[in-house]
């Protein structure tokens, strides 16, 4: 049985950086369900996510914080609800490099605000060339009229950048929930 004290789920789309993210930050192996891409038509990545990805952060104090890495594959959307069950928040990772991917985050948040009332955002592949600039999310941001969610760009690689949305989350869940 894994035992930690809190846990933080990273969810998003194929190839946004959530494997990258988890490993940056674990102090222990990372536990991966990686296989061969065989849906090379949504990311031309040689291998994906197509189970858990599971590391855990353990902190000064001895806290420990399990680190759970969702599939992005929408056809995995069944083992997302499990996954999120009892965590503290959910990082969504939104690969800045695709077509599209307001609509894509758009689908991630939707999915994902069911599940989770601690959600920060964080844009990655901001370094690969690509037509879409930040300003489309700072529009979508002044679009959003029901609620707002911390947004930030990241490189999944640093693990200064993946520390920064983690202490996002744990911030927003001490403001919203008082932990």
């Amino acid at each position: 049985m894994i035992l930690h004290q809190y846990k933080v789920v990273f969810a998003g789309t194929m190839g946004a950086g959530k494997s990258e993210a988890i490993k940056s930050l674990s102090s222990i192996d990372v536990v991966s369900t990686e296989a061969i891409n065989t849906d090379t038509q949504s990311h031309s990545k040689m291998f994906t996510t197509v189970g858990i990805d599971y590391g855990e952060l353990i902190l000064e104090d001895g806290t420990k914080v399990g680190l759970y890495g969702t599939p992005g594959q929408e056809r995995f959307d069944f083992i997302w609800n499990m996954i999120c069950k009892g965590a503290l928040g959910t990082i969504i990772l939104i690969d800045n490099s695709v077509d599209h991917p307001i609509e894509q985050l758009n689908f991630y948040l939707d999915y994902f605000k069911t599940v989770s009332d601690n959600i920060i955002i964080g844009i990655t592949h901001l370094d690969v060339k690509s037509a879409n600039h930040a300003a489309i999310y700072r529009d979508w941001e002044k679009s959003q009229t029901d609620a707002r969610y911390p947004l930030f760009f990241v490189d999944a690689r640093e693990r200064n950048d993946v520390l920064l949305l983690l202490e996002a989350l744990i911030a927003n869940a001490e403001a919203q929930f008082s932990i």
